[in-house]
């Protein structure tokens, strides 16, 4: 869930920093590993993440009231009861794969960013940890198991999560904690009108899929606006599926009877020249289809890394 501010180089607490590597260098954040979101009917969720989207589900090793479903052996959508005091809040968490997650904590505490004293070891053999970013959002590192099982998800339209999205008020204050300590790279920025950037997207540091920051007004750290809806917010708390093809996508999911949730009705392309497809869980979470490669010259900004592959 969101929380307050905590300051951007905050005190590590006290806590011992053993040595992790004589050069201090970042173990590598390769990519995506799942975004946990709340729901008000579990039954409902399942629906749509099974049967429409088409994703595997699996026992959620964190949480027995939760449930996780797989896209492949790394990335997944977990699904949580929603908590009393959440609001109109559907987000618990965003959470990125890494090489070795407590090598990562130890460099985050050098950095001067608060850390766990240890990492989280999972039953599935996963080992992790979660901080917070300069506004509050729960940002998770997952060292996957080694003996992760192999999954097959011939249903859904596509087994890869390229980007997430979160909303952020300040773009230099949330870059203090992505780009500078993390090494988070530059992908592209755009928004509704050429004058105005709306959206920013960082690529992880060793891979390309994305964090996108969906930008919104007031005050850095000042969280959820209160006059923002619980659908605003839905559109901008979401995730993306790479699909090769979005309109065969869309054919293949009305073709099986597998658009009976909220959607935009069409594909179109986006600002930054994808094309794209927005379905909606029963809470409003965004899932976006969207196609690896821009067949149109996207607005605003030029891409300045590579696109991420299925």
């Amino acid at each position: 869930m969101r929380v307050s501010m905590i300051a951007v180089l905050c005190s590590a607490s006290l806590l011992a920093v053993p040595a992790f590597g004589q050069d201090g260098a970042r173990p590598k954040i390769t990519g995506i590993s799942h975004i946990s979101v709340y729901a008000t009917d579990m039954k409902a969720a399942d629906h749509y993440y099974a049967d429409e989207i088409g994703a595997v589900r699996a026992a959620d090793p964190e949480s027995a009231a939760g449930q996780r479903y797989m896209l492949n052996a790394t990335q997944f959508v977990e699904v949580l009861p929603l908590p009393a005091n959440a609001g109109i809040n559907r987000l618990d968490h965003t959470a990125y794969n890494t090489a070795d997650a407590d090598a990562l904590r130890k460099y985050l505490l050098t950095k001067g960013w608060k850390a766990p004293a240890k990492v989280a070891k999972g039953k599935d053999g996963s080992k992790s940890f979660r901080v917070n970013d300069p506004e509050g959002n729960v940002v998770e590192f997952v060292q996957p198991s080694l003996d992760a099982p192999r999954v097959n998800a011939p249903l859904a339209p596509g087994t890869h999560i390229i980007h997430v999205g979160i909303l952020v008020h300040s773009r230099e204050t949330e870059d203090t904690f992505y780009r500078a300590i993390l090494g988070f790279r530059p992908y592209w920025f755009g928004g509704m009108q050429d004058d105005k950037v709306d959206w920013v997207s960082q690529q992880t540091p060793d891979g390309h899929d994305w964090l996108e920051y969906m930008m919104t007004s007031g005050p850095s750290g000042s969280g959820i606006p209160k006059d923002m809806s619980l659908r605003t917010l839905g559109v901008l708390d979401h995730f993306s599926i790479g699909v090769t093809s979005v309109p065969e996508s869309f054919k293949m999911l009305g073709d099986s009877k597998r658009l009976d949730c909220r959607n935009d009705g069409k594909t179109q392309i986006g600002r930054d020249g994808k094309a794209q497809f927005n379905m909606y869980d029963p809470d409003g979470i965004r899932m976006e289809l969207m196609e690896f490669h821009a067949t149109e010259k996207p607005c605003c900004s030029a891409f300045t890394a590579e696109d991420p592959a299925e």
